[in-house]
């Protein structure tokens, strides 16, 4: 498969009008304007933005011009997309503070520097200067029929539940950062279709041009469910190598064919081979590692990969004690107090929850077996190794 039909189908899910289409204009060579948004609601990025960050590298890496926008505008009104409540609004500070490093964390996937390097915009550089006639304008290009057809917004209504004039007009703001960049291609997560839609329709009206909608596909088991941050399981792009590679080999069985796709350069062969293999009962283990493996060789590289693969073998695998164990200062009366103070754990109601469950264990000597602890109020009076899940920290008790 060439670069060109690596593009167009790899982790793609469709393409408006069609793949066809595009195909055709990619074939004669002309340079396409491509962007993707991202609103700095969360101050990370997640795998499931890799997927964008990604596809956006292979139109890169085709020559084609890319840009980056961060939603510094939209993202204080807050994408209702998948919401069954209207976002709290945020304000312009937190949304810059959460903007700061997106093009750091982005620049794990996107080449900023180079021969074709990616533009970085802000769609406030356009939206806060609408005029209140410009708005009338941009408002009047578009229909409530259009935007009330949105599935969640029919299911509140149904409820009569609120919509916010925000969340109707944030399609609207959205859409029109194509219309100001005037780009060719538009890419975004397939759930963000209705708004793309919205954006395709300006440009026709405004620019009289017709967008490309590039939607690439989501990360999500057989039942539907995201892998990211709004369902509270994201997997951060700034995340420990370490701690990457764990999550990633908890995520469910019925993900991993579709993360070897959409996340990986493993050849389709191979996922074909894995899909099959994990079809006929075989166990997943090898290809979850995979995976695991890939994801962090391109977020920090293939050395840092191969350590990280052999120290979760070494600790997780064959219940070896870790290569490398962290000191760290902490203090308190009680075991409880301590494990606060160290960062173990961010709360002594948190502590006690694990300690119920049986999530915490400790020894004052690793020549001796982990036992869990049981009283949250027992004395912290000497050192002693604490473990939470496969991860051990070494409490050193402060000196008054």
């Amino acid at each position: 498969m060439d670069k060109i039909e690596e593009l167009l189908n790899r982790g793609v899910d469709q393409v408006i009008p069609s793949k066809q289409k595009l195909r055709n204009v990619l074939r004669t060579s002309k340079k396409l304007r491509v962007y993707q948004g991202f609103d700095p609601s969360s101050p990370l990025l997640h795998i499931g933005h890799m997927i964008g960050l990604r596809k956006l590298r292979e139109w890169q890496d085709l020559g084609h011009e890319v840009i980056f926008l961060i939603g510094d505008f939209t993202g204080r009104i807050g994408d209702p997309t998948g919401r069954e409540k209207t976002r709290p609004l945020l304000s312009k500070k937190t949304v810059e503070e959460n903007a700061k490093t997106y093009q750091e964390q982005a620049g794990k996937i996107l080449d900023f520097s180079g021969k074709n390097p990616v533009k970085i915009k802000f769609n406030s550089e356009w939206l806060e200067k609408l005029s209140v006639p410009e708005i009338l304008n941009l408002y009047s290009q578009v229909t409530y029929q259009q935007i009330i057809k949105r599935g969640m917004f029919k299911k509140r209504l149904e409820k009569d539940e609120d919509i916010s004039f925000n969340e109707i007009t944030y399609p609207i703001m959205q859409g029109y950062d194509s219309v100001a960049m005037d780009v060719d291609v538009e890419v975004g997560g397939r759930d963000q279709l209705f708004n793309m839609m919205i954006g395709r329709d300006l440009m026709h009206k405004m620019k009289h041009k017709n967008k490309f909608v590039m939607t690439t596909q989501l990360l999500v088991d057989s039942q539907g469910n995201k892998i990211g941050k709004t369902e509270g399981n994201a997997i951060a792009l700034t995340d420990t190598p370490q701690k990457i590679f764990g999550a990633i080999m908890n995520v469910p069985d019925d993900v991993i064919v579709k993360g070897l796709e959409c996340l990986t350069n493993v050849p389709h062969e191979e996922i074909k081979s894995a899909k099959n293999a994990i079809q006929r009962g075989q166990n997943p283990l090898q290809f979850k590692k995979t995976l695991a493996f890939e994801v962090v060789k391109q977020l920090d590289g293939q050395i840092t990969a191969q350590r990280t693969q052999e120290e979760f073998e070494k600790v997780v695998q064959k219940k070896e004690l870790p290569t490398f164990i962290p000191t760290v200062r902490a203090s308190g009366a009680t075991i409880s107090e301590a494990i606060v103070s160290s960062g173990v754990s961010s709360s002594i109601s948190q502590t006690k929850q694990l300690i119920n469950q049986s999530g915490l264990s400790g020894t004052t000597s690793l020549q001796e077996p982990f036992k869990p602890i049981t009283n949250p109020k027992a004395p912290f009076e000497s050192d002693i190794y604490v473990k939470k899940g496969i991860n051990i920290v070494k409490l050193e008790k402060e000196e008054k």
